[in-house]
């Protein structure tokens, strides 16, 4: 008996967990999505069962303009613990409000195992953005079915690739009973996508390349360049390439594609081009479609990814300098490149994206095409069953076996303007010659005004640097 009463005395004199409230704000991560919340959930009860008990609010942030939203709500002092940057962390970090993360990785039990190799890279230029991921490198996609049905082969050389565009183009493959009416790629926003793949191609091999005397220039500016553009614009001439490119947004580009106005996607990652499969599946109910993926072409500045730059992230997570809560914040992050976390983030809800049998197998539903995961890609997590299909698999070994590291570098403060400028010059002319606005005799005008607007002044700094 009085070893009972000790034991029960002992029971109700230990201490509550202290819940510690996070906030999170993250990229189309929504209070109004029942998934996102169930996570949110899952990793709550996940933590809790290793003693930290938190509470992660979601903040509620609109995915269109979400950097400029996120900079205003940043701007008047409301800062959330962790924050998902998707441009606009450099400034925030110069006001010393962003954590260097590196001491706490250094020290964490899953994180530093989960990096991958240009993660590791960029930490050590930029120690305030964590994105776990492997490289974004868009890779192209078609339906196998019209690949198929064109008697064509995936092309392997520039030429080839403009082929395909162009019997895209001429057939039917659509059904609607018009030829000519089907564009053989689309894009959003920039031609980011299709330098992915056509840069090394042209010999754009990297951000900063040397020119006929010997001096470091930016490859924006070389002959490669001019004659990757004047592609581009060649394709865009001929109703190959979408001109509407500048003005559609992601879901735009994706419905022409699901609905038959184009025939050639980029998948930003593995991952999207499995929810590509899925969305396509969705809108054609009736048809069984895979897609193939396309290769990185041979052309006559040679073949292979794009350089990747590995000076700082372009995107990720952050950890508020400012937050009093610093500790348990990273410990959500740790959570989410272990085991446990990758389960949930990666393979979603047992029931919903996935099965087990008696013996513990994982199969998963047709649910898993269209789940992603909100936090991270842990190099070193395996699933229990295969999670991605046989043509993002092939996306992810392409990007494994084709890593080449850019020679860019994270610009000083006072060159911030001059990035900007010359990257809105950049744009504006590349859209312009795409759509015929411009013409490529215009070219070395569009060289002056990029070296006016602060391209020379750069090219000096990195001559400073490179050299």
């Amino acid at each position: 008996m009085a070893t009972t009463a000790v034991a029960l005395l002992g029971s109700a004199a230990a201490p509550a967990l202290a819940q510690t409230t996070i906030r999170l704000v993250s990229k189309d991560l929504l209070t109004t999505n029942p998934d996102d919340v169930k996570e949110i959930e899952a990793i709550e009860a996940g933590l809790k069962a290793q003693g930290t008990d938190v509470d992660i609010q979601i903040v509620d942030m609109p995915g269109s303009g979400y950097a400029d939203a996120l900079g205003v709500m940043l701007l008047s002092g409301d800062i959330p613990d962790i924050i998902y940057f998707q441009g606009g962390d450099q400034k925030m970090a110069e006001q010393g409000i962003l954590e260097d993360l590196n001491p706490w990785i250094e020290n964490s039990e899953h994180i530093k195992d989960a990096l991958w190799p240009h993660n590791v890279d960029r930490l050590a230029h930029y120690p305030y953005l964590l994105y776990i991921y492997p490289p974004r490198a868009p890779q192209p996609v078609m339906r196998s079915d019209w690949l198929e049905e064109l008697g064509m082969e995936p092309p392997t050389t520039v030429e080839e690739y403009e082929a395909l565009f162009q019997a895209i183009h001429d057939a039917d493959l659509d059904g609607d009973g018009t030829t000519g009416n089907t564009l053989g790629l689309t894009g959003y926003g920039t031609t980011a996508e299709l330098d992915s793949v056509f840069n090394q191609a042209f010999g754009v091999t990297g951000t900063w390349m040397k020119n006929a005397d010997g001096q470091w220039v930016n490859s924006r500016v070389t002959d490669a360049e001019r004659a990757k553009i004047e592609f581009y614009a060649r394709l865009a001439d001929k109703g190959l390439y979408d001109k509407e490119f500048v003005t559609n947004t992601w879901d735009v580009k994706e419905d022409k594609f699901y609905s038959g106005k184009a025939g050639v996607i980029f998948g930003s990652s593995p991952e999207v081009i499995d929810i590509y499969t899925g969305k396509m599946r969705q809108a054609h109910p009736d048809e069984d479609i895979s897609l193939t993926l396309l290769p990185a072409p041979q052309g006559p500045g040679g073949q292979g990814l794009a350089a990747v730059d590995v000076s700082k992230e372009a995107r990720g997570f952050a950890i508020s300098s400012l937050s009093e809560n610093k500790e348990t914040a990273f410990k959500v992050l740790d959570f989410m490149a272990s085991t446990e976390g990758q389960n949930i983030d990666r393979m979603g809800f047992e029931g919903a994206q996935y099965t087990k049998d008696a013996d513990g197998k994982v199969t998963f539903t047709d649910q898993i095409s269209t789940w992603y995961a909100r936090f991270f890609n842990a190099a070193n997590w395996q699933p229990p069953t295969p999670l991605l299909g046989d043509t993002a698999q092939q996306a992810l070994d392409n990007l494994k076996s084709d890593f080449t590291p850019d020679n860019a570098f994270v610009w000083p403060a006072d060159y911030a303007a001059d990035v900007d400028a010359t990257e809105q010059v950049y744009r504006a002319w590349v859209a312009k010659f795409i759509t015929g606005e411009a013409s490529l005799d215009q070219w070395d005008q569009f060289v002056a005004e990029y070296n006016a607007a602060g391209g020379e002044r750069m090219a000096e700094y990195a001559r400073s640097v490179l050299e």
